[in-house]
């Protein structure tokens, strides 16, 4: 049935490397900020939790 079916989008060795490279960067990003969101959890202490009404 499908014998004619079109590849669709090939990427080239350049692109694959640049959308790998590209996806390593937002990981490291996002590693970083919840790092960072946790240490300032961490340096806040117990008082996060203790707020006016």
């Amino acid at each position: 049935m499908d014998d004619n079916k079109q590849p669709g989008i090939v990427l080239t060795e350049a692109q694959k490397k640049s959308r790998r490279q590209r996806s390593i960067a937002i990981a490291l990003a996002l590693g970083v900020l919840v790092l960072l969101f946790f240490a300032v959890t961490l340096v806040k202490g117990p008082a996060v939790l203790v707020r006016p009404m």
